[in-house]
């Protein structure tokens, strides 16, 4: 039998766990075998990473195999697009299937064979109501429903009537075929579900060979039996279509015996993870496809420089639960904060130039100042900056009127650059329309890269830029695409919840020399400013960076907050 994994922090246990570790004690299974079997008729979102870290994740610790399979049953929508950024994000995410990438439409010949047996055995049937009718004819979930006219069909016409329909005998939508079950049975899904239906559409991978297409409640766990799945995992959505599942493998041929198993999906604060409404906004141009940053993809988040590690630590933070439940997006946010705090280098980076020309520095001069990669990492390195006579400061970062607690710089008073030399502003240059467009200032050559020798000191240290150094970049300012914590909560439109604010475009952003060719995918941190990572869309002497998020973790301070409150006067927390 395969070992099965020690209980750690890292993983505690869950249900699903549970009953594989007593699934393998008892013998009812040898190996464990789970699949993630994504529908190719969009990109894959962070719904969807819950789901792939569970089934691949637990088949491995376990010591068994996680199949991916593609639910190609519907070639209406479905596209190869789809099918190769399916893969690019699993792979991402840091999984691998190896050999056993399946399709549903592999096993079209004997799913569709599996659908003669039933009919040759009285329990499948085709059927001529419109969809309007059949809805009316299945009844509510208070009320049985009616059978169909049709339901009495002899076998052998039933079968004439499904190798004509595969012939392509019919128009699409005129018949379908149906499992015979109970149509007062309980649960809606039970009462004769549809199993085929004829659709003229060309398949991605089968071409034209088929005018019908098994459904997914029919295909799905057929494939599983095919393939030798042991735990299909589902989320709770497919609960009540498990009795469906077990029914068509309790009355097929089928070489195995899969078992379902629900779990809650993932829903998130400020998100929709609906592939309805994510494929709406792409549609309708409210964003810039499926990879916008702004998208809960996960080719969204990967362009927006969300390290893999940190979804997946995200998701193991959550548990596996049969509770439904609302995720703060800021705990995501924290992960991604408390893994780039530790291993991301810092760069200077200007996003709203303000021009500084220090009078005392000699022209032309440069001096190479040494500046640290990271500081939470002592083996991380560092680089040379460049300080020449005129630099770039960001406007925020000077006042001409403070108020109190305003610790940057203003007339008359002294602040350190980073790695540089403190600096004291001696006269504000403005513009006809009175807007500050250059300040004059002086330095203190003996502070160079420390505090004074006097042992004066300051409140504020601000970044900066080499005037004649830096590198022109456009930066992108991305930030929750929804203003409601549940978009369209409510029964009201989703649409009207968009943030209008959710991105803002900076042209004129200048970066430090070190940014010129920084490495696609490597998620950085401009001091003071947040985490950046390059764009695809930069070219060579301007470059295009997205903001993964900014520095302020609200969440980690609300968590403090919350511990703070649950502590007694005097003593330790409660707990």
């Amino acid at each position: 039998m395969t070992d099965t994994p020690a209980e750690t922090d890292a993983a505690p246990s869950h249900f699903i766990r549970e009953i594989m570790r007593d699934d393998l004690a008892a013998g009812r299974t040898t190996e464990v075998v789970t699949r993630f079997p994504p529908e190719p008729n969009g990109y894959l979102h962070i719904g969807h990473a819950k789901s792939i870290c569970l089934n691949f994740g637990i088949a491995d610790e376990f010591g068994g195999r996680c199949h991916l399979r593609f639910d190609d049953t519907n070639p209406a929508k479905e596209e190869q697009e789809f099918i190769d950024a399916i893969k690019e994000d699993v792979r991402w995410l840091g999984f691998r299937w190896d050999a056993h990438e399946y399709h549903a439409s592999d096993y079209f010949e004997q799913l569709y064979a599996w659908a003669e047996h039933l009919i040759e055995n009285g329990l499948a049937y085709v059927d001529d109501l419109s969809p309007e009718e059949m809805r009316e004819y299945r009844g509510t979930l208070t009320e049985p429903g009616t059978d169909s006219p049709h339901r009495a069909r002899p076998a052998d016409e039933n079968l004439a009537l499904f190798r004509a329909m595969r012939a392509g005998d019919f128009t699409d939508g005129s018949k379908v075929l149906r499992a015979k079950i109970d149509m007062a049975h309980g649960n809606m899904n039970m009462r004769d579900p549809v199993l085929y239906r004829i659709l003229r559409q060309p398949h991605p991978r089968t071409g034209d060979a088929w005018c019908i297409y098994p459904t997914y409640d029919f295909a799905h766990g057929q494939s599983d039996a095919i393939e030798g799945i042991t735990h299909s995992l589902c989320t709770l959505e497919f609960e009540d279509h498990r009795p469906l599942y077990d029914w068509l493998v309790d009355h097929l041929p089928v070489p195995a015996r899969p078992r379902q198993h629900e779990f809650a999906r993932l829903n998130l604060s400020y998100t929709v993870l609906s592939k309805r409404r994510l494929t709406q906004l792409v549609a309708d141009g409210h964003v810039d496809g499926w990879d916008d940053p702004r998208m809960p993809t996960l080719s969204g988040l990967r362009r927006r420089g969300i390290p893999a590690v940190t979804i997946r630590d995200f998701i193991g933070r959550l548990g596996i639960t049969k509770s439904d439940s609302l995720t703060e997006v800021q705990l995501l946010e924290h992960c991604v904060r408390e893994h780039l705090n530790k291993t991301a280098e810092r760069r200077m980076a200007v996003l709203r130039p303000l021009k500084v020309v220090i009078e005392n520095f000699p022209e032309g001069e440069v001096d190479e100042l040494d500046a640290v990669n990271n500081p939470e990492d002592p083996d991380g390195g560092g680089r040379k900056v460049p300080f020449t006579r005129e630099i770039y400061i960001e406007q925020d970062d000077f006042m001409e009127e403070p108020p109190k607690k305003f610790f940057r710089l203003a007339p008359e008073r002294e602040v350190r650059l980073r790695y540089a030399f403190f600096v004291t502003c001696t006269e504000v240059i403005k513009d006809t329309q009175g807007n500050v467009t250059e300040l004059r200032c002086t330095y203190d050559p003996a502070t160079r890269g420390g505090d004074a020798p006097d042992g004066r000191k300051v409140k504020g240290t601000l970044h900066w830029v080499s005037a004649s150094h830096g590198i022109p970049a456009e930066v992108r300012l991305y930030d929750h695409l929804f203003t409601a914590e549940a978009p369209g909560g409510g029964g009201g439109d989703f649409l009207a919840d968009i943030n209008p604010d959710s991105l803002e475009v900076l042209n004129d952003a200048v970066l430090e020399p070190a940014l010129a060719d920084w490495p696609q995918g490597k998620t950085l941190q401009f001091e003071r400013l947040g985490y950046f990572v390059p764009d695809p869309d930069g070219r060579p002497g301007r470059p295009v960076f997205n903001r993964t998020m900014t520095l302020r973790d609200s969440w980690a301070r609300a968590q403090k907050q919350d511990r703070k409150q649950a502590r007694p006067p005097g003593g330790k927390a409660k707990g």
